[in-house]
């Protein structure tokens, strides 16, 4: 890989960073939120799923926009909207504002996400397109887990707003990171073939020291490239309709699993009887378990194969669901499962994503992974509220973890299931760059 394809793929964990610390900052004051403005469980769950919702909403709203007007130019954008609403989340004075705020900041996470996974996966290597998109979102745990670290001091000193402001301002300030890193798809350029496609494409390979090229190569008409042309719809069309029910019936499950057990453990840490500072050390070690779990992943996948190893690591996550469920009371043991929890539902998010790549065609691409991560935080976005309600009619913490055990378990029979990966002309689903 060139210093360019390797900047584009470092600049994409960085966003993914910041996406993971701007998520879960609602859960990181949680605890000092319902305290502060005496929030009962629904309440609360309603807040930790507005930014989901937002997500979703971006996800299948504003992601595809990024295949037709450009992926870099839909980066930059979101990050405007995450920064401005990370901010505005840091100023609001009841629940419906910052749910409001939330909602405005999850648009951009979710229009943002689908287009840096195209772009590191576009630029990465074939040889390490798969361990690029997992360590790319293994960027989220790393963010998550250094935020984890950051709101437990920015909330000892000055307060849960500080948490807010200090995701806004570093958001804010990688926007020139992003414009300076992020070169424009080539697929994309190919794709949508503007007047200056070729000048900008050669730029682009003159940066990764390629050889030029004298035209556009030709385009090619088959029944995939004509039905990406239409959009969404091309989605529930055969022949992508059965990879695309295997992936949104899989991404439903793991996010809103994932969610789950990123929003609510450091409160429920607390419900269990540990303090709040242990609550949110349990939240960290979800994270850091998540950052050695996708980088293991991610090295595993080139040896293994990337189908069969999710399955494993998605099985693998529903019994840890049950194992700390049954020791969430006990701090060592609890604390040691949620590392093993965090690395299994970390790669698995990972590898989903990784999958996902390699189902559609340049041309619908990001709006296919758009669609499907949509999917998931519908499950991110339910989980949260769904979770907030049992708490309140008597659910026992231990039985809520037992709960999750199906989802995942769904999950891996999808994957196993369904022809998630079908034959497709290496022009119409591959990167250019390799």
């Amino acid at each position: 890989m060139s210093t360019l394809q390797t900047i584009a793929v470092i600049a994409c964990i960085v966003l993914n960073m910041l996406d993971g610390f701007d998520v879960l900052a609602m859960a990181f004051t949680a605890a000092r939120l319902a305290q502060e403005w005496q929030l009962n469980g629904k309440e609360l769950g309603l807040l930790l799923s507005a930014g989901l919702i937002g997500m979703g909403a971006g996800s299948i709203l504003i992601a595809p926009l990024g295949d037709r007007f450009g992926r870099r130019k839909l980066i930059l954008l979101c990050l405007c909207i995450i920064g401005s609403g990370m901010l505005l989340s840091a100023v609001t004075q009841d629940a419906t504002q910052l749910a409001i705020a939330r909602l405005y900041t999850g648009l951009g996470i979710g229009g943002m996400v689908a287009s840096i996974t195209v772009i590191a996966g576009e630029y990465a290597s074939k040889k390490w397109r798969s361990t690029s998109i997992v360590m790319q979102h293994t960027g989220y745990a790393v963010g998550a887990a250094i935020g984890g670290v950051i709101s437990a001091y920015l909330l000892s000193v000055l307060g849960w707003r500080s948490v807010f402001a200090f995701g806004g301002i570093a958001t804010l300030l990688a926007i020139p990171m992003a414009y300076a890193a992020l070169p424009e798809s080539i697929d994309f350029l190919l794709t949508t073939r503007p007047a200056d496609a070729l000048a900008r494409v050669n730029q682009t390979l003159a940066r990764m020291k390629r050889a030029p090229i004298s035209a556009l190569p030709a385009a090619t008409t088959n029944t995939i490239a004509a039905n990406a042309l239409e959009g969404w719809p091309a989605l529930l069309k055969r022949p992508l309709l059965p990879r695309t029910l295997a992936l949104w019936s899989a991404f439903f499950f793991v996010i809103g699993s994932y969610y789950f057990v990123a929003s609510w453990t450091p409160k429920l840490l607390v419900e269990a009887g540990l303090s709040a500072a242990q609550g949110i050390t349990g939240g960290v070690l979800l994270n850091l378990g998540g950052i050695a779990g996708s980088a293991l992943f991610g090295l595993l996948a080139t040896r293994l194969g990337l189908r069969p190893l999710l399955v494993v690591t998605l099985l693998g996550a529903a019994v840890l669901m049950v194992g700390f469920g049954a020791s969430i009371a006990s701090l060592k043991i609890g604390m040691a499962i949620a590392v093993l929890l965090g690395a299994t539902l970390t790669a698995s998010v990972a590898g989903l994503y990784a999958l996902s790549l390699t189902v559609y065609p340049s041309q619908i691409r990001t709006t296919g992974i758009g669609f499907a991560a949509g999917i998931g935080r519908v499950g991110g976005m339910l989980s949260p509220i769904a979770v907030g309600v049992l708490l309140d009619t008597g659910w026992t913490v231990p039985n809520l973890y037992f709960l999750f055990l199906l989802p995942m378990a769904g999950a891996a029979i999808a994957v196993v299931t369904s022809p998630i990966r079908l034959p497709v002309p290496r022009d119409q689903r591959g990167p250019m760059v390799s």
